[in-house]
């Protein structure tokens, strides 16, 4: 039997991570970002918050304030801060990956659920879905950066995303994002398939040597790599 048609058989989840996977990346985060702590007067690189994509956007920006003082509670700050500017950084500029929809709908129509996992909370990943017009049904879960203990590089939110599609061996599950996060996050939980894909923040040189099974363009390219039923 053909690698691809064993992998469309056994997988039964593919968790996608959202900005720069499905969602296309035209730098609004790092823009927030960086806006952001410049309005509470901290500077950060660009390699400093390329560093950081994927990861919890709380947890990221509590690791760019300096040591000392109430850390958190400015950590807490900024994070109110940023999600004000991305909401206008985000305003009539979200847009799909190409191929994306058709991704999820051509696997949902399989029988393959999709779950999305972001580092975004609840309301901006709410924010983001209304504006590619991705309503409830559109994929099988959301889970948010907020609703785990931990973020990338821990495994919790694709454990999450099991847990709502009633996925329960992680050898059934397929992995895809944009960053050394993501990969870090996959190989953490065990799944069959860690896949990079480069429509985002990370390129191959960053991505490759991470633990993973494929580098993809896109997740435009899931349906071909599971193979046609």
């Amino acid at each position: 039997m053909a690698l691809s048609k064993i992998l469309s058989e056994a997988i039964e989840l593919v968790v996608c991570d959202m900005a720069g996977t499905t969602v296309r990346d035209a730098g609004q985060v790092p823009k927030a970002f960086t806006s952001a702590l410049a309005a509470h007067g901290i500077a950060v690189t660009p390699q400093a918050i390329n560093s950081l994509r994927g990861a919890s956007k709380r947890q990221a920006i509590l690791n760019l304030i300096p040591e000392g003082g109430d850390r958190a509670a400015k950590s807490e700050q900024v994070y109110a801060t940023f999600v004000q500017h991305l909401a206008q950084v985000f305003k009539g500029t979200v847009e799909a990956v190409p191929g994306a929809r058709e991704m999820i709908d051509t696997l949902r129509s399989r029988g393959v659920r999709i779950a999305l996992n972001t580092g975004f909370d609840r309301d901006t990943t709410k924010l983001l879905l209304d504006a590619l017009h991705w309503r409830e049904g559109v994929v099988d879960a959301v889970v948010c950066g907020d609703e785990v203990p931990q973020g990338r590089p821990a495994p919790y939110m694709i454990f999450r995303c099991m847990e709502a599609t009633g996925v329960v061996d992680v050898r059934r599950v397929a992995n895809a994002g944009d960053t050394v996060l993501d990969l870090q996050a996959g190989y953490n939980a065990g799944v069959a398939l860690n896949i990079g894909v480069l429509s985002g923040a990370h390129g191959r040189d960053q991505m490759q040597p991470l633990p993973h099974t494929h580098l993809l363009s896109s997740v435009a390219d899931l349906p071909e790599l599971l193979g046609a039923r």
